[in-house]
Protein backbone atom coordinates (compact mmCIF):
# COMPACT_ATOMS: atom_id res chain seq x y z
CA UNK A 1 0.00 0.00 0.00
CA UNK A 2 1.37 3.45 -0.90
CA UNK A 3 2.02 5.92 1.92
CA UNK A 4 0.19 9.29 0.72
CA UNK A 5 1.73 12.55 0.89
CA UNK A 6 1.03 15.98 2.86
CA UNK A 7 0.22 18.02 -0.02
CA UNK A 8 2.50 20.32 -0.48
CA UNK A 9 5.68 17.52 0.24
CA UNK A 10 8.39 15.98 -2.01
CA UNK A 11 6.63 12.60 -3.33
CA UNK A 12 8.49 9.30 -3.84
CA UNK A 13 8.82 7.61 -7.54
CA UNK A 14 5.76 5.51 -6.68
CA UNK A 15 3.50 8.31 -5.35
CA UNK A 16 4.39 10.22 -8.14
CA UNK A 17 3.61 7.57 -10.50
CA UNK A 18 -0.11 6.83 -8.34
CA UNK A 19 -1.09 10.89 -8.25
CA UNK A 20 0.02 11.36 -12.24
CA UNK A 21 -1.80 7.60 -12.96
CA UNK A 22 1.25 6.40 -15.00
CA UNK A 23 3.34 3.46 -13.64
CA UNK A 24 6.72 3.87 -12.15
CA UNK A 25 8.63 2.66 -15.59
CA UNK A 26 6.59 5.65 -17.02
CA UNK A 27 8.49 7.93 -14.38
CA UNK A 28 11.19 6.54 -14.86
CA UNK A 29 11.97 6.56 -18.77
CA UNK A 30 10.79 10.30 -18.77
CA UNK A 31 13.08 11.25 -16.48
CA UNK A 32 15.99 9.36 -18.42
CA UNK A 33 14.68 11.36 -21.89
CA UNK A 34 14.58 14.47 -19.67
CA UNK A 35 11.00 15.34 -20.14
CA UNK A 36 10.76 15.10 -16.26
CA UNK A 37 13.88 16.93 -14.12
CA UNK A 38 15.82 14.49 -11.68
CA UNK A 39 14.46 15.34 -8.53
CA UNK A 40 16.74 15.06 -5.54
CA UNK A 41 16.82 12.29 -2.98
CA UNK A 42 16.19 11.51 0.41
CA UNK A 43 19.13 10.13 2.76
CA UNK A 44 18.02 6.27 2.11
CA UNK A 45 17.94 7.11 -1.69
CA UNK A 46 14.68 7.67 -2.77
CA UNK A 47 13.92 9.88 -5.26
CA UNK A 48 11.58 12.76 -4.01
CA UNK A 49 9.78 14.85 -6.80
CA UNK A 50 8.11 18.39 -5.92
CA UNK A 51 4.24 18.33 -5.97
CA UNK A 52 4.38 20.41 -9.41
CA UNK A 53 6.07 17.04 -11.21
CA UNK A 54 2.36 15.84 -11.43
CA UNK A 55 1.38 18.45 -13.25
CA UNK A 56 4.34 17.66 -15.77
CA UNK A 57 3.20 14.12 -16.05
CA UNK A 58 -0.62 15.25 -17.10
CA UNK A 59 0.58 17.75 -19.23
CA UNK A 60 2.87 15.37 -21.02
CA UNK A 61 0.03 12.54 -21.46
CA UNK A 62 -2.72 15.02 -22.60
CA UNK A 63 0.12 15.97 -25.20
CA UNK A 64 0.58 12.70 -26.28
CA UNK A 65 -3.31 12.44 -26.70
CA UNK A 66 -3.11 15.04 -28.92
CA UNK A 67 -0.81 12.93 -31.44
CA UNK A 68 2.33 15.39 -30.09
CA UNK A 69 5.68 12.34 -30.07
CA UNK A 70 7.79 12.60 -27.05
CA UNK A 71 10.20 14.46 -28.88
CA UNK A 72 7.64 17.71 -29.54
CA UNK A 73 6.73 17.14 -25.77
CA UNK A 74 9.83 17.97 -25.10
CA UNK A 75 10.48 20.91 -27.34
CA UNK A 76 6.74 22.50 -25.55
CA UNK A 77 8.40 21.63 -22.22
CA UNK A 78 11.75 23.08 -23.10
CA UNK A 79 9.26 26.50 -24.71
CA UNK A 80 7.89 26.58 -21.13
CA UNK A 81 10.94 26.52 -19.23
CA UNK A 82 12.40 28.98 -21.70
CA UNK A 83 9.31 31.00 -21.47
CA UNK A 84 9.44 31.21 -17.57
CA UNK A 85 12.73 33.03 -17.90
CA UNK A 86 11.66 35.57 -20.15
CA UNK A 87 12.87 33.67 -23.35
CA UNK A 88 11.02 33.61 -26.49
CA UNK A 89 10.74 30.22 -28.56
CA UNK A 90 7.76 28.44 -30.22
CA UNK A 91 4.87 27.79 -27.94
CA UNK A 92 1.95 25.61 -28.22
CA UNK A 93 0.30 27.89 -30.28
CA UNK A 94 2.40 27.59 -33.04
CA UNK A 95 3.34 23.96 -32.32
CA UNK A 96 -0.63 23.08 -32.61
CA UNK A 97 -0.53 24.79 -35.57
CA UNK A 98 1.66 22.70 -37.41
CA UNK A 99 0.81 19.54 -35.45
CA UNK A 100 -3.16 20.39 -36.73
CA UNK A 101 -2.00 20.87 -40.54
CA UNK A 102 0.33 17.54 -40.29
CA UNK A 103 -2.98 15.56 -38.99
CA UNK A 104 -5.20 17.45 -41.98
CA UNK A 105 -2.71 15.87 -44.28
CA UNK A 106 -2.97 12.84 -42.96
CA UNK A 107 -6.78 12.75 -42.94
CA UNK A 108 -6.16 13.83 -46.49
CA UNK A 109 -3.90 10.64 -47.30
CA UNK A 110 -6.41 8.48 -45.54
CA UNK A 111 -9.27 9.35 -47.25
CA UNK A 112 -7.36 8.71 -50.29
CA UNK A 113 -6.64 5.35 -49.08
CA UNK A 114 -10.12 4.50 -48.04
CA UNK A 115 -11.58 5.92 -51.57
CA UNK A 116 -8.65 3.24 -53.63
CA UNK A 117 -9.78 0.07 -51.13
CA UNK A 118 -13.50 0.76 -51.82
CA UNK A 119 -13.14 1.64 -55.38
CA UNK A 120 -10.83 -1.88 -55.31
CA UNK A 121 -14.24 -3.66 -53.97
CA UNK A 122 -16.39 -2.04 -56.04
CA UNK A 123 -14.32 -3.12 -58.97
CA UNK A 124 -14.31 -6.62 -57.84
CA UNK A 125 -10.51 -7.46 -57.20
CA UNK A 126 -10.18 -10.34 -55.46
CA UNK A 127 -6.54 -11.21 -56.56
CA UNK A 128 -4.06 -8.58 -56.10
CA UNK A 129 -1.60 -9.43 -58.88
CA UNK A 130 -4.21 -10.12 -61.40
CA UNK A 131 -6.24 -7.22 -60.58
CA UNK A 132 -3.10 -4.61 -60.31
CA UNK A 133 -2.18 -5.77 -64.52
CA UNK A 134 -6.01 -5.25 -65.03
CA UNK A 135 -7.23 -1.72 -66.58
CA UNK A 136 -10.43 -1.33 -64.54
CA UNK A 137 -8.44 -1.90 -61.08
CA UNK A 138 -8.15 1.28 -59.35
CA UNK A 139 -4.89 0.31 -57.49
CA UNK A 140 -1.56 0.97 -59.26
CA UNK A 141 1.72 -0.38 -59.36
CA UNK A 142 3.04 2.31 -59.93
CA UNK A 143 3.77 5.11 -57.67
Amino acid sequence: MTESALPGSPLRSGQLAEAAGVNLQTVRYYERRGLLAEPPRSLGGHRLYPPEAVTTLLLIKAAQRLGFTLDEVADLLKAERLRNTGRSEPGLRQRATAKLAEIDSRIADLHTIRATLADALEAGCDDVAACASSPECPLSLAE
